[in-house]
Formats: C-alpha cells, sequence, structure tokens
C-alpha cells in the first residue's frame, strides 16, 4: 500500500498538490491572535463542534514520495500543503463565505503547531482545526481516535462563551496521510460516553486502516475513502456545508465527490467510488 500511495504523488500534478501563488481568490481580512467579537453569552446547548485534525504533510518522517521542500516541512505551517497552502485548511477555510475566524494560537500544545477557531457565519456552529507537526502522526493519529471514543474533552473560549471540542465534539475530522499505513497502533479506543458523534477521515484507503479502530469508538463514519487520494480541504468544506444544513449522508457524500471531481478533473462517478460512508 505503501508504494501505491508513493505513486499518486509522482503522477500527481503539481497544481493539483498545491496552488500557494498567484490563482488564488483574494485572501479575506488579516488572520488575528485574540478574540475577534462575537456574540456573547454564557454556554449554549445549541452549539454544535467540529474538531479537525490536521497531520502536515511531512517529507522527512512520513512515508510519502517527497513533494517540494516548502509544502512538505512539517514543521512549517505556514507554507505546508495541507494547512497554508491555497488548498490547505487555513487558506481554504478563511476565504469562504460560510466561516469567520474567531482566533488564532500559535504552539498551543507541544504537538500541535497552530490552532485556529472558525464560526459558522449564519448558524451557531463552531470548527476548530489543529496543524499538528508531521513528525507526530502518529500521535495526531491517537488523539483523533481518542476524540472519537468520547475522550480529551477541549474547553475553548470565545468571548463569553465556553465551547467544547476533542470527544465532545458533535463532527470529527482528520486530514492528512494516513499513517496507519506505516505504523500499527496497539492502543483501544472504547467509546466513552452517549453522545452521538461522528467522522470523517480523509487519507488514503481510510476505511481499510482505520476501521477496526474507530468501530469500538461509538462514533458512525460519515465519510472515509476506499483508495489512494489528495486530502485537501474543499472536499471536507462542501461535505461540512451539507452536514451544517443537516442534510442526509448520501448528499452529503454526493457534495464532497462533486468538490474532489471538480479539484482534480475526474469524473463524479470515481470521485464517488472513492469517497464512501457507512461500515
Amino acid at each position: 500500500m505503501t508504494w501505491l500511495y508513493r505513486t499518486f504523488f509522482i503522477l500527481l500534478p503539481l497544481g493539483s498538490l498545491c496552488l500557494c501563488t498567484g490563482s488564488q481568490p483574494p485572501t479575506p481580512g488579516k488572520d488575528t491572535s485574540t478574540v475577534a467579537s462575537i456574540a456573547s453569552g454564557s454556554n449554549d446547548s445549541t452549539i454544535k463542534t467540529i474538531h479537525v485534525f490536521v497531520a502536515l504533510c511531512d517529507n522527512k518522517y512520513q512515508g510519502i514520495v517527497p513533494v517540494p521542500a516548502s509544502i512538505g516541512n512539517g514543521q512549517d505551517p505556514k507554507t505546508n500543503l495541507y494547512w497554508g497552502c491555497g488548498n490547505g485548511i487555513k487558506s481554504y477555510f478563511k476565504r469562504s463565505g460560510e466561516w469567520k475566524i474567531i482566533s488564532s494560537q500559535l504552539n498551543p500544545s507541544p504537538n500541535i503547531l497552530e490552532r485556529l477557531l472558525f464560526k459558522h457565519t449564519s448558524k451557531n456552529i463552531y470548527l476548530l482545526a489543529d496543524a499538528y507537526d508531521g513528525q507526530v502522526i502518529r500521535q495526531t493519529t491517537v488523539d483523533f481516535l481518542n476524540a472519537s471514543s468520547g475522550k480529551n474533552e477541549i474547553e475553548i473560549k470565545a468571548g463569553q462563551k465556553k465551547i467544547y471540542f476533542g470527544g465532545a465534539s458533535d463532527l470529527l475530522a482528520y486530514m492528512g496521510h494516513d499513517g496507519l499505513m506505516d505504523f500499527s497502533l496497539q492502543e483501544k479506543f472504547e467509546n466513552a460516553g452517549d453522545k452521538r458523534r461522528e467522522t470523517i477521515i480523509l487519507a488514503c484507503y481510510s476505511k481499510n486502516y482505520f476501521s477496526s479502530h474507530l468501530r469500538s469508538t461509538g462514533s458512525s463514519p460519515l465519510l472515509w475513502t476506499s483508495g489512494l487520494m489528495c486530502p485537501e480541504a474543499y472536499t471536507l468544506h462542501d461535505a461540512i456545508h451539507e452536514w451544517v444544513n443537516e442534510k442526509p449522508g448520501p448528499t452529503i457524500r454526493l457534495a464532497a465527490a462533486k468538490a474532489y471531481s471538480r479539484y482534480q478533473h475526474c469524473s463524479i462517478k470515481a470521485a464517488q467510488n472513492l469517497l464512501v460512508q457507512g461500515w
């Protein structure tokens, strides 16, 4: 499987990996390191939360064919393929008219190089995105699976509100290289609560490699993959767009497939065969 993943990077045109330069739409207002002004209030049970775990692309520490150094430095999120590049999580969601960045924090923990908090522009939904150092992809995977089990709740303050992510999230997503192609996990990920949680795993062959670990977590696989893929932000963004609007699973899958088809220049049928749901 590792050989297949390497071949994928050889064949994929550089333009579809990273659009860091002039072809990108204008970037909206500058980032901020402090909490922006949002509606004040106490903890709100109507809030929904999304937590995205991003394993930064890393030439040195991950089992991939090296990409250009500037986008494959797993210790520099600013230009990383899955974060600061044009189709990385940070850049893509900042350009989106559906999400407003609320806060940005560098190095919130030893393994996380940058943390972003977004709020949906019309709904009471918050999204937390964590850029993990590419060297610690194993820990990124463990943290994602623990959160999928309902463990490791994270409290984030936004104005007067306390918002809960990690195991308290409604939707959890993993994006990046499928490290389970390179290492195995001995940890057990048992369901720690009765909250309904859903997951999206955008990594190569994620259904094959994650299913044995995810099944015991109690979370439901909303979207994962049956083959090789490029885990950029447009697929996640458009899937979340439908999830936010409480659309059914097939509608979410179709939206993700259309986005992947558009950016990767493949048929929608091929994208739907790649992006699958359920067990």
